[in-house]
């Protein structure tokens, strides 16, 4: 029998619950340790990336820097799928520095064989890791695109060039499913072993306008659920977490656009349940426990106390290794070294 939405909000009161929580499905296919990993888009997958770094996954996060748009993604990905590298036309210099419209200002610098030789080196190896990976994560920021008028084509990064260079312009929803369904597929022949995992960024990019940004993530949202249906493309609802499970203001930064700390860390906690298998959790436990002591701050460096838990947390690492040799452990086998005094 069908809950009225009256009887589920009696429910809900009834319970004490203070915010919507939604069952999620897990994967089919899941994320370990061993499989190489690509992730790319905007900013909140360098905060689930960063994370996936941090406990030892092997992860190549954002290989042209941080991403917005589908469809500067869409051209990223396929420009890693190519053994084609870039030149100096790729170019040009604003502000005292070379830069590429197609990466993030981090490959920016004075000197152009340097922001070349960035760029490049990157490119290869995204190429060789997606070549290997099992997975690639894809997380979309903005449906909304900027143009640049001189080159026509999509800005990944303006660069705080003037904005009379650029046409700001809403993605095509039904040209971007096509330019997907037709980059999976050369994704597939690349990689036939790939997974695709898509998600929508929760940040709210109010600079486009509020209004603008809720027509934003509707094309985004449309998108995935379009591509969803392909085979081994799944989707992680990391926008509705955020928007609708917490869905409050306490849970972003003080900017009020930005999740905080504690909502990503909800987030990571909802996919690793969903993206893990029990063996995973269970070494990502182990990993996140020498990993969280190799980044506190003892308050007394030196002592007896403090050098017996390193060489104990050292003991854990050589243990770990040993176990589990795919594990890159070495900075903090390095770290429990100095603080145990070896």
């Amino acid at each position: 029998m069908a809950v009225s939405s009256s009887s589920h909000f009696n429910y809900l009161r009834s319970k004490m619950l203070f915010h919507l929580q939604f069952p999620i499905t897990p994967l089919p296919e899941k994320f370990d340790h061993q499989n190489k990993i690509v992730m790319t888009g905007s900013c909140f997958a360098e905060e689930i990336g960063c994370l996936m770094e941090r406990y030892k996954f092997p992860v190549q996060l954002n290989p042209n820097g941080i991403l917005y748009d589908p469809q500067s993604i869409s051209e990223a990905v396929s420009s890693w799928l190519v053994p084609k590298a870039y030149s100096e036309k790729d170019l040009f210099f604003y502000n005292d520095t070379w830069n590429s419209l197609k990466h993030h200002g981090r490959f920016s610098h004075p000197d152009k064989s340097a922001c070349l030789g960035r760029i490049n080196a990157s490119r290869e190896k995204a190429h060789t890791q997606l070549k290997n990976a099992k997975w690639l994560v894809i997380t979309f920021g903005s449906a909304w695109m900027y143009r640049h008028k001189a080159s026509n084509s999509i800005a990944a990064n303006c660069h705080k060039l003037p904005a009379r260079d650029f046409d700001k312009e809403l993605a095509d929803e039904a040209g971007l499913e096509k330019t997907y369904t037709d980059l999976f597929e050369k994704l597939r022949t690349f990689n036939p072993s790939l997974n695709i995992l898509l998600t929508v960024s929760p940040v709210r990019y109010v600079r486009d306008g509020v209004v603008e940004n809720n027509l934003s993530k509707a094309v985004l949202i449309k998108l995935v659920h379009s591509l969803v249906n392909a085979k081994n493309v799944f989707y992680f609802p990391a926008y509705e977490l955020v928007t609708d499970d917490l869905r409050d203001y306490r849970f972003f930064k003080e900017d009020l656009v930005h999740p905080n700390e504690p909502a990503i860390n909800y987030v990571w906690e909802k996919f690793t349940a969903f993206a893990f298998d029990e063996h995973t959790m269970q070494l990502h436990e182990k990993v996140k426990e020498v990993v969280a002591a190799a980044h506190h701050r003892t308050l007394h460096p030196g002592t007896t106390a403090h050098r017996i838990f390193a060489e104990k947390m050292l003991d854990k690492c050589r243990e770990l290794s040993v176990q589990f040799p795919f594990l890159d452990l070495e900075k903090e086998k390095i770290h429990f070294g100095n603080e145990a005094g070896r």
